[in-house]
């Protein structure tokens, strides 16, 4: 999954919005209900991968789809986020079931917001 944005800003909401849409078809969710997901690490692929496995466990334990995400990264570089995401539980009626996303990994991890890019591998 890749993400661009000239910011850490725009790439941890980009890798958010990808890993959603691998799940499901983000048209069809609205943004309706308002959560907050937070993550640390000491290093920033260790920050990545909390934030997208805090988003995952999100969708897994309360079937919750993302549809906007606003995140506010700490430090330079990024060693915490919190974020503040919208959307709404699965319906079956509406949403439909892409692909299920098991895990995150650091597997050829990148995070370079001076380039404008990342990329996460995701255990499908």
């Amino acid at each position: 999954m890749w993400a661009r944005g000239g910011s850490s800003r725009e790439l941890l909401e980009g890798l958010g919005l990808g890993l959603f849409s691998i799940i499901t078809d983000l048209r069809r969710v609205r943004p309706l209900e308002e959560r907050t997901v937070s993550a640390s690490g000491e290093e920033v692929p260790a920050l990545v991968v909390a934030y997208l496995g805090e988003l995952l466990l999100l969708q897994q334990t309360e079937g919750f789809l993302v549809r906007e995400i606003t995140a506010r990264p700490v430090g330079s570089p990024p060693t915490a986020v919190l974020a503040v995401v919208r959307g709404e539980p699965f319906d079956e009626t509406r949403h439909t079931r892409r692909k299920e996303v098991k895990a995150v990994t650091f597997h050829q991890l990148e995070f370079d917001p001076s380039a404008g890019r990342a990329r996460v591998i995701l255990d499908i």
